[in-house]
């Protein structure tokens, strides 16, 4: 069988150097009809733009929705930022109240609940400054970011000025101005520090 179909001569539909010879067109729409059979009408269209990479994600719930929304919410972001920032504010009261020069003349007066009494003084003062400054910053970033549409390096400075401002106006326009300034400073080096790492 090598012996004939050495001293055959080449088709030239067979371009492929395929041995198999197909006889007449026929057969191809047979082999046509027959995939069509096996695999049936219910065949996908291959869509060219759309490929779905990565895992499949699950349906989410409507109550996993309703949560989400709520949890990106800027009253939620800011509540949230104004109980850390007391927990905080209190962390650093009762520090700073244990470091405290001691009056050597009230040293020997001085009694235990005294000495609790004014660390509790001194821990709810600073938290109740670290949330409102918390709380109004997370607040003013949210909607700054809502407003803008953008989650940019320039929404923490904003906010920063906007809080710093609200907060030093009671005192007058310049130190708003200057706590302004001071804010958007600090809040630009704390963002710029923590994107360089």
């Amino acid at each position: 069988m090598a012996a004939s179909m050495e001293g055959s001569a080449p088709n030239p539909d067979n371009v492929s150097g395929n041995p198999v010879q197909v006889e007449n067109k026929q057969d191809i729409l047979n082999l046509a009809d027959m995939i069509d059979s096996l695999i049936g009408p219910n065949k996908k269209a291959f869509h060219e733009g759309k490929m779905d990479i990565g895992m499949p994600q699950v349906q989410q719930s409507p109550e996993q929705l309703t949560v989400e929304r709520a949890m990106e919410s800027c009253v939620f972001k800011s509540g949230i930022s104004g109980v850390l920032g007391f927990g905080l504010g209190a962390l650093i009261g009762l520090f700073a109240a244990s470091v405290d020069p001691v009056d050597p003349d009230q040293a020997a007066k001085q009694r235990a609940r005294d000495v609790l009494k004014d660390m509790g003084k001194r821990s709810l003062f600073h938290a109740k400054n670290f949330a409102v400054i918390g709380a109004m910053f997370a607040g003013t970033e949210c909607v700054i970011e809502s407003y803008r549409g953008r989650h940019d390096w320039k929404n923490s400075p904003l906010a920063g000025c906007v809080t710093g401002g609200l907060i030093g106006y009671r005192a007058g326009l310049k130190p708003a101005i200057v706590s302004c300034a001071g804010f958007a400073a600090f809040t630009a080096a704390i963002d710029h520090y923590f994107n360089l790492r």
